[in-house]
């Protein structure tokens, strides 16, 4: 069996480490690893599969020989690098927003579209966490009865905007209940004007407002949910709409997804049985033993749990759903290394001749 030379990009943060932890248990076979970062970082020390292995400032020239990288450091990092690499040879998936928009890049979800890696010109990206658990869950749905129309309610955890905004997330819980002055420095979001508590708070604005009234992160739920499933950001096949909000939760985002099928005829029971059977799906659905998702049971896990699937009494081939998932998990760091098991399965860990270009 072929053995491959993998890098790590941004190896130092919660998702970073967690790539770390998903390469080890998966089934890729790795003949080297490096562990790349800032300069601030290198040096120290993390291990993989029990080894020491010694932190190395990213450069260009760090790809070389390398077959696939899995990038998490930020998007200017991943724009900087990764075509760099794909000059050297190497096959890149990324975990920022940097190529995910990019008509050159598949956007992968492998439960959904993983098809599309066939596609792929030496960068794939990986989609906003809140996207990647509800179309897990809404694709099996989509399969069987058609698909018309999402309307997404989220609930996101802090670790998705960062470690630095979960341990203000902390910090501020602690001075609350010790009744000291909060300072917020982060959230909702590090590149707006104004910052406000967390701790035993709701903010509905997760990223910077659109002209529109939208935020990006509702913005990136609608056109990324349109390029998985139909291959076309501005698809009208299927109607999207997000309110996207942050709530005082550590890990897991919880999802409200109210969604139209084409087939009339389907019932809850059905649906159920769909998402019973669905790859990376568990059903946790029994309201009368009080059996449902949560975020807290979430973490740690790759997989989506859904539960609360019920019928809009008003309106026929409507349903709710309730939708919880490990955003630094299959949110992240899994879905990645996913599709990477997913290129080396389809035998696909190679730039092709059309490779990517800025």
């Amino acid at each position: 069996m072929k053995e491959f030379n993998v890098a790590i990009l941004g190896a130092t943060g919660a998702v970073g480490t967690r790539l770390i932890q998903q390469l080890e248990q998966s089934t890729i076979p790795v003949k080297s690893i490096k562990l790349l970062a800032s300069s601030r970082s290198a040096g120290k020390v993390l291990k993989f599969r029990g080894q020491d292995v010694t932190i190395e400032e990213a450069k260009p020239e760090s790809f070389d020989v390398v077959d696939l990288v899995l990038a998490s450091a930020g998007g200017s990092v991943s724009k900087k690098f990764l075509p760099e690499a794909v000059k050297r040879g190497a096959v890149c998936v990324d975990n920022t927003s940097a190529f995910r928009m990019d008509p050159q890049v598949p956007l992968i979800v492998p439960e959904v579209n993983a098809d599309h890696l066939s596609d792929h010109k030496g960068i794939i990206a990986n989609p906003n966490c809140s996207t990647i658990q509800m179309v897990v869950a809404l694709e099996p749905i989509r399969q069987q009865f058609g698909l018309k129309q999402v309307i997404v309610s989220t609930y996101q955890a802090v670790s998705g905007a960062g470690q630095s905004a979960l341990n203000e997330l902390m910090e501020e819980s602690e001075q609350y209940i010790k009744g000291e002055e909060i300072d917020p420095k982060i959230l909702p979001t590090k590149g707006d004007k104004k910052h406000y508590q967390m701790a035993f708070n709701l903010l509905p604005q997760i990223d910077v407002f659109e002209d529109d009234g939208y935020t990006h992160e509702e913005w990136k739920m609608i056109h990324e949910t349109k390029k998985i499933m139909l291959n076309d950001m501005n698809a009208k096949d299927i109607k999207v709409t997000a309110t996207c909000v942050r709530v005082p939760v550590r890990i897991g985002h919880g999802e409200t997804v109210y969604f139209e099928v084409e087939d009339k005829s389907a019932t809850a029971a059905q649906i159920q049985k769909a998402l019973s059977s669905a790859a990376g799906v568990v059903l946790e659905d029994d309201p009368s033993n009080q059996i449902y998702p949560q975020s807290i049971n979430s973490e740690g896990s790759r997989d989506t749990f859904v539960g609360r699937v019920r019928p809009d009494l008003e309106n026929e081939g409507n349903f709710n759903m309730w939708v919880v998932s490990d955003n630094l998990l299959k949110g992240a760091a899994w879905n990645t290394v996913q599709i990477a098991e997913e290129l080396v399965k389809r035998d696909l860990v190679r730039v092709p001749e059309e490779a990517y270009e800025l």
